[in-house]
Formats: C-alpha cells, sequence, structure tokens
C-alpha cells in the first residue's frame, strides 16, 4: 500500500465532511451568543477560532476511533472504509486518532474559557467510549450522539462566554440528530445483528424505531418557532426555519419507507435549520 493512499486512507477516517461540518455548527453556536460592537476584542476572535478548530480535530479523531472500535462491523456494512480494505491497518487508525484527540485538548485548555474546556471534557470522554460502551444500548447511544452533534453549540456560546442563548439550538438539533441517527440504525440492522450489537430496531423493531423518529422530527417542528415567538429572533428567522422544518417532516415521512433517502434529506434539512439561526441573529444586528 502506498503513502498516497495510506494519507487518503486516513483523511477518509475523519470524515472530513462531518467533521468540518461539526465546525461551522460550533462557529454559528458562537455567532448565535457573542455580543457583537465595534470594539469587539480580538480575543474574542481568537476564542472562536480555537473552538472551531478544536470541533473539526475532535469530531475527526472521534471518527477515526468509531472506526477502529467498528472494523469488523464495517466489513459487513460499509466495507470500503478504509481499515476494511486495508488502506489503513486499526493500529495505525488508533495512533492517528490520539493524535487528535491531544491536539485538539491542548488547543482548548490553552486558549478557552473554563465552561467551554469542561464541555470539551465531556465531549471528549463521550467520543471515546461510544461505541465500545453506549452504541449497543437501545436508544442510549443514540442519545449520546444526539448530545454531541447539539453540544457543538453550546460550544459555541461558551467560548464566547455566552451560552444561554444557545440553549434552544441545541435541543432542537438534539431532537433532529436523535431521530436521524434511529433512521441511520434501521439501515445498519444486518451489520449490527451480526456484531451481536442491540440497538433499539434490533431491540422494538423497525417500524417502531422509524415511528419513534418521525414523532421527534414532530417535536422538534412544532418547538421550531419558539425563538421568534419569545422575541429573540424576527420575521426572518421564521422564513428560513419553516421551510427547515418542512424538509425534516418529509425526510421523516420518507424513511419509513427509504431510510437510506429519509436519513441523507434530514442532514440538508437540519443544516438549514441551523442557518435559520445565523440569518435570526443576522437580522438582529441591522
Amino acid at each position: 500500500m502506498g503513502l498516497a493512499e495510506r494519507g487518503r486512507g486516513l483523511a477518509e477516517l475523519t470524515r472530513p465532511v462531518n467533521s468540518i461540518a461539526a465546525g461551522v455548527l460550533t462557529f454559528i453556536g458562537s455567532f448565535v451568543a457573542v455580543k457583537l460592537t465595534a470594539g469587539t476584542a480580538v480575543g474574542v476572535w481568537l476564542n472562536v477560532t480555537a473552538a472551531f478548530v478544536a470541533t473539526v480535530l475532535a469530531t475527526s479523531a472521534g471518527n477515526a476511533i468509531n472506526d477502529y472500535f467498528d472494523r469488523e462491523i464495517d466489513r459487513i456494512n460499509d466495507p470500503d472504509r478504509p481499515i476494511p480494505r486495508g488502506a489503513v491497518t486499526p493500529r495505525a487508525a488508533l495512533w492517528f486518532s490520539v493524535g487528535l484527540f491531544l491536539l485538539a485538548v491542548a488547543l482548548v485548555l490553552a486558549v478557552l474559557p473554563v465552561l467551554a474546556i469542561a464541555i470539551a471534557v465531556v465531549n471528549l470522554l463521550a467520543l471515546v467510549t461510544y461505541t465500545e460502551l453506549f452504541k449497543g444500548l437501545p436508544g442510549v447511544g443514540n442519545a449520546l450522539v444526539a448530545y454531541l452533534g447539539g453540544s457543538t453549540f453550546l460550544f459555541g456560546g461558551a467560548a464566547v462566554g455566552e451560552v444561554g442563548p444557545t440553549v434552544v439550538l441545541f435541543l432542537l438539533a438534539a431532537l433532529s440528530t436523535l431521530s436521524r441517527e434511529i433512521i441511520k440504525d434501521v439501515e445498519d440492522v444486518a451489520g449490527d445483528r451480526e456484531e451481536g450489537l442491540n440497538t433499539l430496531p434490533i431491540a422494538i423493531g423497525e417500524q417502531r424505531s422509524l415511528a419513534v423518529a418521525v414523532g421527534l422530527l414532530v417535536v422538534a417542528a412544532v418547538a421550531s418557532p419558539l425563538p421568534y415567538f419569545t422575541d429573540v429572533f424576527g420575521v426572518a428567522y421564521l422564513a428560513v426555519v419553516v421551510p427547515a422544518d418542512l424538509v425534516m417532516l418529509y425526510a421523516g415521512y420518507e424513511s419509513l419507507s427509504d431510510p437510506a433517502a429519509g436519513q441523507a434529506r434530514l442532514k440538508y434539512g437540519m443544516f438549514l435549520a441551523a442557518a435559520a439561526f445565523v440569518v435570526g441573529r443576522a437580522t438582529t444586528l441591522v
């Protein structure tokens, strides 16, 4: 195996699109929470940048170590992943993950405030223990991933010392992520059953799990206008979040017959919902 293929395999382990997307969500959390003024300190922007980079590094590390622990399952569910196809050895994937985790920790400790450090410590522990301790517990692993997805906004807010404005965003993101994770588990039933995992679809059935996922999306959609009705954001936020809700609700409906297509479409709806918060915040600055 050549160096180029090995390097490509290591890059694939990080799932770069997902890792950068997580960093963007952290940035959104900072943007929604920060109190922008003409004299906003350079240190604030340093914190925002550090939080973005640390999120990308930590998410990359979590993805890599997840591939390490899931290498046997991936031989069934996703044989083109770097470890099953032989581009990266399990040992190399493990040490690569450790290196990324250490870089993320060093950056967080060097730059960010105490609350952001606390959130980062909890999240790093969750990322490391997810596959071995929680993934196979019905609903528990899904809830942990949902927390991690939503907490990127909390982390972004904590980085600038204003976590409060991101709480609603955290809750809505967590609900949507929980729904998507359940739908994804329905896709992966064959490999998970072969590996002896007891995921929610295996424990209660695929259709019941999909019904739970759709119910969570309905709750998130109903709750999403709260920032408008509580006068946090104006009508511009509502104009973007309503289409996002419609995309996510359609994705939930689609997942009942085609989980793969449903969870893929749901991702777009979730990013559109995050964009609604950016639009809502931006219009309050005008």
